[in-house]
Order: C-alpha cells, then sequence, then structure tokens
C-alpha cells in the first residue's frame, strides 16, 4: 500500500514542477502600473484635500467630469479604485507562476479598460466634457492591456482566444453594466437619473450665461447643489475657493467681488444665498415646466 501512495505524491510533485515560473517579475507591467499609481494617488489626494488640480480650471471639462456623480463610486472617488486595479497589477508583476500571472494581469487590465472606456464615453456624451487626466487613465489600461496580450505564454494548456475573450468580456461587460445601473439608480445609493425639467433649467442657466459662484466646502453651495440633483454639474458652477477655507479667493471671483456664497450673477442682477428652482427659472426667463 505504501509503494502506490508514494508514486502518486511523486507524481504530483513531478506536475507541479512542470509548470512554468518566471525567474525576474514582469518590469514592463510593473513599471507602467507604478505610473498610473502615481497618477490616480494625485487625483484621490487632491480630491480629499479640497484642492485644486494642476491645469483644471473651475468651469473647465475636466471641472465638470470630475465633480460630476461618476467622480464616485460607493462613496469613495473613482479615482481610488483606480490606484486599487493599478496596485493590483504591481502585485500581480511579481506572481511567478506564468499561467496564474497572465491571466490575472489580463483580468485586471481589460476591466480597466472596459470600465475607463464606459466613463469616457459617460463624461463626451452625457457631460459633454473631457478630463485630461481620465484620457491618460483610460489610455494607459490600453497600453497595459497591449503589453499583456503580447506577453501571452505560447505554453498555456488548453488556451483558446474564442473561450478565453467570450468568458473575460461577458464577465467584464456585465461588471460595467451593474455598475452604470447603481449610478442610473437602479440599485444602491445612487443621485438616480437626471429630472428633465432640472437639466433643462440647469441647460437653460448655462445658455444664458448665468454664473453660480461657490466654494467645495461650503454647505450652502452644496444644498444649491442637492437641488438638483444629477443634474448638479450642468450649472455654470464657478469654485471661488480651491485652495480651502481662509484662503485667496480664485481671480475670476474676486473681479466679480463675491463675498458671500452662494453668489448669483444673472442678467446682470446679483442674488445671495440659495435659490429655489422657481427663482432661478423666474431671473434667467426659462418658461418651461418645473417638477
Amino acid at each position: 500500500m505504501a509503494k502506490p501512495a508514494r508514486k502518486k505524491s511523486a507524481g504530483k510533485k513531478q506536475a507541479s514542477q512542470q509548470i512554468p515560473v518566471r525567474v525576474v517579475p514582469n518590469w514592463p507591467l510593473f513599471g507602467l502600473a507604478l505610473v498610473g499609481m502615481g497618477l490616480t494617488a494625485y487625483l484621490t489626494i487632491t480630491t480629499w484635500k479640497g484642492q485644486a488640480l494642476a491645469g483644471c480650471a473651475a468651469g473647465s471639462g475636466c471641472d465638470v467630469v470630475l465633480s460630476s456623480r461618476w467622480s464616485e463610486l460607493f462613496g469613495l472617488p473613482t479615482s481610488l479604485w483606480g490606484f486599487l486595479a493599478y496596485s493590483s497589477l504591481a502585485a500581480i508583476a511579481w506572481i511567478k507562476r506564468v499561467d496564474a500571472h497572465w491571466k490575472l494581469a489580463w483580468i485586471v487590465a481589460l476591466f480597466g479598460v472596459l470600465y475607463s472606456g464606459y466613463l469616457t464615453s459617460v463624461s463626451l456624451i452625457e457631460l459633454n466634457a473631457a478630463c485630461p487626466y481620465c484620457l491618460t487613465s483610460a489610455a494607459l489600461f490600453s497600453v497595459i492591456l497591449v503589453t499583456v496580450v503580447f506577453q501571452r505564454p505560447v505554453d498555456l494548456s488548453k488556451f483558446s482566444w474564442p473561450s478565453w475573450l467570450a468568458k473575460t468580456l461577458t464577465a467584464g461587460a456585465v461588471v460595467v453594466l451593474a455598475l452604470h445601473l447603481h449610478y442610473a439608480g437602479i440599485w444602491g445609493r445612487s443621485l438616480g437619473p437626471e429630472d428633465p425639467q432640472l437639466r433643462a433649467l440647469a441647460e437653460n442657466l448655462a445658455r444664458t450665461e448665468a454664473k453660480f459662484y461657490g466654494a467645495y466646502w461650503c454647505p450652502h453651495c452644496l444644498e444649491q447643489k442637492r437641488i438638483f440633483g444629477s443634474s448638479a454639474s450642468r450649472l455654470p458652477y464657478i469654485e471661488c475657493s480651491p485652495l480651502g477655507p481662509n484662503t485667496r479667493q480664485a481671480s475670476v471671483c474676486e473681479a466679480s467681488r463675491i463675498e458671500t456664497y452662494p453668489t448669483w450673477i444673472i442678467n446682470g442682477q446679483r442674488y445671495v444665498g440659495v435659490q429655489s428652482p422657481e427663482e432661478l427659472a423666474r431671473y434667467s426667463g426659462f418658461k418651461g415646466a418645473l417638477p
């Protein structure tokens, strides 16, 4: 009885020794992941500190994207989730077992491309804006995925591109769809879909060159944005205090002599404090229906 057991154990040991392993870490993957970690860490830290991003002026496309409801996921900055994805890729670069290393790198990189593609589509189609930082991250995930494709081991057992793509693409698409439903308010905590009347009012305010001056730390400004819900990103908002409380105002706010937040300037008239949709409609000459 002992001899067969020893043979079986020896067979398993021999099979395990035949699995290819990496001699050195995957330096290209590791280097690209470090670049992504640096980018997303910068975005996350500046968001938490309430600081202004370099080259992202108030009211710019970058500001519109990063202040939209898609800038957070489950209460955390989207950039933080990106940092975790890049950190995972950096850790995967050190896995020695070739098959596990490649498959895990593919899965994380593929999801990064799918999710980045979804966010890019939302920013361009829904928000009519673009964020250079977000586009850079999307491009970086694409480069990582292409790198992983070319690094595929030639000796992967029972590997077939059609079946592998069918499984991983389907799984990634399902996850992205689930996240989209979350953003749309179908499940989980979300601002939900836009109210068409509030969206029309916000667009009318922007079209008539109204200005909404405020500060990210001002509770009344947050209340004003909450009134518009998912359409808040369409408001002609100008951040007056990008460096935080008790710091110098943004030059555009100084030039307009803004002293109180929020302050609206509509058709040359100044209105201080939180304004209701009805008041904003009257001031801007909006004729549409309101909720």
